[in-house]
């Protein structure tokens, strides 16, 4: 499977969200921007994402390293006002 693979998957669990996967096999970065975080503590979102299929990449060794950044809409729109993406 390839980082595009791995965005797909884990967009077929966030269907109308935006999900991003970029980098490489050993650093990849992944931001998942959705409404469904406004309610959750930080750990909640990563399990969101890692059940997502995020956590099958990593356990069978095909990421080595990821950057996940799990925000709300309007999270993501402040990021963007300063200039902070990943």
């Amino acid at each position: 499977m390839s980082l595009v693979g791995i965005q797909q998957q884990i967009q077929s669990a966030f269907v109308g969200d935006q999900v991003s996967v970029s980098g490489d096999l050993h650093q990849a970065q992944v931001l998942v921007v959705s409404e469904r975080f406004a309610s959750l503590r930080p750990v909640q979102k990563q399990q969101l994402v890692y059940a997502a299929g995020l956590g099958e990449a990593i356990s069978s060794g095909l990421l080595h390293a990821v950057q996940l950044q799990t925000l709300t809409p309007a999270q993501w729109r402040q990021a963007q006002k300063f200039g902070n993406s990943i």
